[in-house]
């Protein structure tokens, strides 16, 4: 591996070295080992199969809210955020809820985000503008409001503590004019791959996009927000179900060591080989989820038919599956019934064990679709108990939520 393979640091005049990235694609280019080669192919097939199956999905749009509002979850979690999923969709029932984390809409702003590119690039290619008018959607309203969201900086930024200098960071991006050369290769690069396997493209993008760190605040869960509007830009996935922000999340060191050696020393195949393990991983257990959730609406529908129920019962049931947190208004508004026949359908479900109230309230009760909601909780690569202690948390503030 050469230094100069993925840049070089120069020196400033004020007393510290900025890292200027080489252009894109990597030279020599990149070479992947047989191992490595491998780990392609499965990953590939898994990712193929996982689009498979949210083919089978009744309604894949609605099941996509969940998988954005998961991975919004955990990108943000990766920036230091405490919000959890139950938080976020708590938020979404009625923001005046207290008592939730106080950085519960930076997370939503994710959601809010991922949820417009979606949406534009449909119509916009991948681009500068389009990456601009996402920060956008994340920054506004939020921490680091005041940090130009939307706008590429316009001053040095650097990565370390949080008392750190240039001269003691961790890293420091190029300077402002080196950074906007490196942005128009970055995006002559996102639309010409060359040979490039898409996955490997991906994989490249993120880490160059990572280490040109074009804006004051949200580089990183913008980088991670890249990943999916790639994979569905190049034709991966149909429908953007592939979140790496779970598995990056229970790696972080690995993941900034990563990031950091190719910087360092130009490895472009070990930070290939460790995304490529991650999108594996992944694209595997999204698979799974994809299959109970296919095989809960099954179950859940028959239940309806043999209790000979009506047609809003399953229109409550599809409901849930976007909406997995509910109370009499919501249900009331987007199933166009009366407050008093939304209570009696909820009572019903309540007593079918598919709703359960999770507030102990007699008033201002909230309903969680459980079965459905504890397979996003229980999702992801060695998903451990760590998650359950925060939800539970979570359902402590609930418990004790006073509306506005």
């Amino acid at each position: 591996m050469t230094s100069h393979r993925a840049g070089r640091l120069a020196p400033q005049s004020s007393g510290f070295s900025a890292f200027i990235p080489a252009s894109m694609p990597p030279e020599p280019q990149v070479a992947l080992d047989p191992t490595t080669q491998k780990l392609l192919s499965m990953a590939d097939q898994a990712v193929g199969r996982l689009d498979g199956a949210a083919q089978n999905l009744p309604n894949p749009d609605l099941f996509v809210a969940m998988y954005v509002r998961r991975e919004a979850v955990d990108s943000s979690a990766i920036e230091g955020t405490q919000s959890t999923l139950q938080d976020v969709l708590a938020f979404e029932l009625d923001p005046r809820y207290e008592n939730l984390p106080d950085d519960v809409e930076e997370v939503v702003n994710y959601v809010r985000a991922m949820n417009y590119g979606l949406q534009r690039v449909s119509s916009l290619p991948l681009s500068l503008r389009l990456i601009r008018e996402i920060h956008g959607q994340l920054m506004t309203g939020v921490r680091g409001e005041n940090r130009t969201p939307g706008e590429f900086r316009r001053s040095q930024n650097w990565i370390g503590a949080a008392n750190a200098s240039p001269q003691s960071a961790t890293f420091v991006p190029p300077p402002v004019p080196e950074m906007l050369d490196a942005l128009d290769n970055f995006e002559q690069f996102l639309h010409k791959p060359g040979s490039l396997p898409a996955l490997v493209h991906c994989a490249i993008c993120h880490a160059q996009f990572e280490t040109i760190h074009p804006f004051l605040d949200g580089n990183g869960r913008v980088g991670r927000l890249l990943i999916a509007f790639l994979l569905v830009h190049a034709g991966v996935q149909h429908r953007p179900l592939l979140y790496l922000s779970y598995y990056l999340k229970r790696n972080r060191a690995r993941y900034y060591e990563q990031l950091m050696r190719v910087r360092q020393t130009g490895d472009w195949e070990s930070w290939i080989h460790f995304f490529l393990e991650g999108v594996l991983d992944t694209a595997i257990e999204a698979t799974r989820s994809a299959q109970q959730i296919i095989r809960l609406r099954e179950d859940h529908r028959e239940l309806l038919v043999s209790r000979g129920l009506r047609s809003n019962d399953f229109r409550l049931l599809d409901t849930l599956f976007e909406r997995p947190l509910v109370n009499t208004s919501l249900v009331s508004r987007l199933l166009a019934i009366s407050d008093r026949t939304a209570g009696k359908l909820i009572n019903r479900f309540e007593q079918m064990e598919l709703l359960e109230e999770i507030t102990g309230k007699e008033r201002y009760r909230v309903f969680r679709y459980t079965p459905y909601w504890r397979i996003f909780l229980e999702s992801g690569p060695s998903a451990t108990t760590d998650s359950d202690r925060q939800e539970t948390l979570s359902d402590e503030r609930l418990d004790n939520a006073v509306r506005l």
